[in-house]
């Protein structure tokens, strides 16, 4: 007799599954709640996952800012401010944006690499 095997939770994308796990990592290794927070918003279904424009991040940052968003930055809108962006992903016309106000695009594993204790990083949703 054949046992059926559950089906399998969460993203089914293996490289936002390794994302998420070493999330989990630096949150347990430097004590830092947020990567742990920033991992239950990835792990969300894909219909609620974040999605976030330019302008959203332009109106709520200022200057000098560092931002995560646990999900995908899209283009609309216009960012004048010189800030540091962290995403799962950016749209052509997000890192076009990013680009023309001489802001920044990283990733999430290099905004923990950075600033592993994820201090001063604002999380946009």
């Amino acid at each position: 007799m054949l046992l059926a095997m559950p089906n399998p939770t969460g993203p089914t994308n293996e490289e936002l599954r390794m994302l998420i796990r070493f999330l989990r990592r630096a949150a347990n290794e430097y004590k830092a709640g947020i990567w742990d927070y920033v991992a239950d918003l990835l792990e969300k279904p894909t219909r609620q996952r974040v999605e976030v424009n330019v302008g959203r991040i332009n109106r709520l940052v200022n200057d000098g800012d560092v931002v995560v968003v646990p999900g995908k930055v899209l283009g609309h809108g216009v960012l004048s401010k010189k800030v540091t962006i962290a995403a799962w992903s950016f749209s052509k016309g997000a890192l076009d944006s990013i680009k023309k106000a001489g802001a920044e695009a990283i990733s999430i594993p290099e905004l923990v690499r950075r600033n592993n204790r994820g201090s001063n990083v604002k999380v946009i949703m």
